[in-house]
């Protein structure tokens, strides 16, 4: 029986006998068990404190069964201590423990503590830390085709799909392998008809905590018949170690001349326009308030920064797409894909119109903007504008997709 079974199973039952020569027996067979409860839950108490991972989270609080599937926290960890936690519910990114400049231990992602409030409708659209699919980020209006057949999916986001649907992928359990200490395989059959998405697709996407200090992720699918795929990861990073104040004093940059103009809906106009002379221009790294002009009609639009910036890197996952820095922490975030684009999403919409009341992870509320999201993807609405990179798979095809979150300070 684990330390942890005890806590919750054992509790000390002391019966008193009290007539004639019992008595003695009586008061050393009473010592023997009160000695023998302190033992056992000082035994608790340190065991519980173990469990704790390096970022305090509780891996009871996640293990549970949702939609008849086996849910867990999964922990991983490098060679330099670094923390990585991991729930194959959505495939989140619960956790993540790197150090800043004087090398105190840091979680840069926002989320929560238990299982449960994840899994609550109420909170769905989070997406904190999600592996997102069938199809991240938007069609506008829901409708794509194949060949001559117009697909109608679901219409949760201003009359278009956004991220899979109001089910998707984020919102299902994967089966999980957790291949080493650094290592985690996930795994989701999405059947055809999935959030009316045409294909049974099998997806997988692997978590490795590597020991030069990144989150390299790792996301293939294959499907039976013609589909559309586009996965990313969903994590939203403060790296100011102060999840519940706003932290748009980050420093951005973009490797992108160009970005795809969005319009209220935040749907793709697509126009192609270039950054010059723009609040979307982060060719420069420099703290992200300095750009949140909203008398720009996409900064206005978007409630501060929700676009695709077009990559220069060309699916070159060797070279920075993106990177975020922290003066506070002297923490440095350096994102690369082998993707064709990189949406920006600066937590807009987080800490208003009652977020701003919910308790989140380490019983902190967050404040609009506490935040930034680099999601590496095929451009939003892709499959209505031929002319951009395709997300259409086939079958015999791999869907291969690269991203890497990479630490360092400085």
């Amino acid at each position: 029986m684990a330390v942890s079974e005890i806590r919750c199973n054992f509790t000390p039952k002391i019966i008193l006998l009290t007539k004639n020569n019992n008595q003695m027996f009586a008061k050393k067979a009473v010592f023997a068990v009160m000695g023998m409860a302190v033992a056992m839950l000082t035994a608790c108490n340190s065991g519980s404190q173990q469990a704790l991972t390096l970022s305090g989270l509780d891996a009871a609080k996640f293990d549970t069964t949702i939609n008849e599937k086996p849910v867990k926290l999964f922990t991983l960890k490098n060679a330099n201590g670094l923390e990585a936690c991991i729930t194959n519910f959505g495939g989140r990114v619960v956790s993540l423990m790197v150090p800043d400049r004087d090398g105190n231990m840091t979680d840069v992602v926002l989320g929560y503590d238990n299982i449960a409030q994840y899994a609550d409708a109420k909170n769905f659209g989070s997406d904190f830390g999600a592996s997102i699919g069938r199809y991240a980020n938007r069609i506008k209006n829901g409708q794509f085709k194949i060949g001559d057949e117009t697909i109608q999916l679901p219409q949760n986001n201003f009359g278009h799909c956004l991220h899979g649907g109001p089910t998707g992928w984020q919102y299902q359990v994967y089966d999980a392998e957790q291949v080493d200490a650094q290592t985690l395989r996930l795994t989701l059959v999405s059947p055809d008809g999935d959030n009316q998405f045409p294909g049974t697709v099998t997806a997988v996407v692997t978590y490795t905590l590597t020991n030069d200090n990144a989150l390299d992720i790792r996301m293939e699918a294959e499907t039976d018949s013609t589909t559309i795929v586009n996965m990313t990861n969903h994590s939203y990073f403060n790296l100011n170690g102060t999840p519940d104040q706003a932290a748009m004093d980050m420093e951005l940059y973009i490797n992108a001349d160009t970005f795809t103009p969005a319009d209220s809906t935040f749907m793709p106009t697509g126009e192609v326009r270039s950054v010059e002379g723009t609040p979307m221009d982060f060719r420069t790294a420099h703290a992200i308030q300095d750009s949140l002009r909203m008398d720009y009609e996409q900064v206005k639009f978007g409630n501060g920064f929700d676009h695709n910036w077009i990559l220069n890197t060309k699916g070159d996952d060797t070279q920075v797409a993106a990177s975020l820095y922290s003066p506070k922490t002297g923490i440095l975030l350096e994102a690369f894909t082998n993707e064709p684009g990189m949406q920006v999403y600066t937590g807009n919409f987080q800490g208003i119109d009652g977020e701003q009341d919910k308790v989140r992870k380490g019983g902190k509320k967050y404040p609009q903007r506490p935040s930034v999201c680099l999601e590496s993807q095929k451009y939003p609405d892709s499959p209505n504008h031929p002319e951009w990179p395709s997300p259409y798979l086939n079958p015999g095809e791999k869907y291969n997709s690269h991203l890497v979150f990479k630490f360092s300070v400085k």
